[in-house]
């Protein structure tokens, strides 16, 4: 029986993503440069020229991570922003979810390791580049107004919620890279410890 259009197109995303899972385990274990494409194709599962049917060049993969990555934090960040809760509530929510993906997602560690190496090198596709100065800094400008709306409702500590912002994603990103690059796992993450960094304790909580 012939496979529908829905069928066909499910069956090339999960090819697709099987190559973007297998490229971003290869590029973070080798880099780009030292990538090749034979390489993504045997980790995937699939022939080489398969492969090609999906992406022209190990090039064109590197910046579909590299978008896909940044459009899922945009993503969530503007999720963040849109609950129905005070600041202070959003942070701690963020928070709580993002030391739960650390834990518990190899990819969400690998993709922060890809960005961390991107931003870091002029030895990538013009492509990833442009895309990294277009977009990276618009979940720093979604944290940064909800620490602003937070300090106005008194949820939020006071200083510079540009500051602040840096501050809540860049805590993320180190504990993320340390999880990728350390094998000890003795330590349970406890997303409170980051939250007392930005939230007004309670009388309740100061007592206690």
């Amino acid at each position: 029986m012939a496979r529908s259009k829905e069928q066909n197109e499910r069956m090339r995303e999960t090819r697709k993503e099987k190559i973007r899972t297998a490229a971003l385990s290869q590029f973070v274990k080798q880099g780009l440069f030292a990538t090749r494409i034979q390489d993504i194709a045997a980790e995937a599962g699939i022939a080489q020229g398969l492969l090609y049917h999906y992406y022209g060049s190990k090039e064109e993969i590197f910046v579909d991570l590299i978008n896909d990555a940044l459009d899922k934090t945009i993503e969530a960040s503007y999720s963040v922003r849109d609950m129905e809760a005070d600041p202070g509530e959003k942070i701690r929510f963020a928070l709580e979810r993002l030391v739960e993906i650390i834990e518990n997602s190899q990819t969400f560690l690998d993709t922060c390791r890809l960005i961390t190496q991107a931003t870091n090198s002029t030895a990538i596709p013009q492509a990833a580049q442009d895309l990294i100065q277009e977009k990276r800094n618009i979940p720093y400008q979604v944290i940064e107004k909800i620490m602003a709306a937070g300090q106005k409702e008194g949820t939020i500590i006071a200083g510079d919620p540009k500051m602040l912002a840096i501050f809540f994603w860049t805590s993320i990103n180190g504990l993320a890279i340390y999880y990728s690059t350390n094998n000890n796992r003795e330590v349970k993450l406890d997303y409170r410890v980051i939250a007392s960094m930005f939230l007004v304790k309670t009388e309740r909580e100061s007592e206690e």
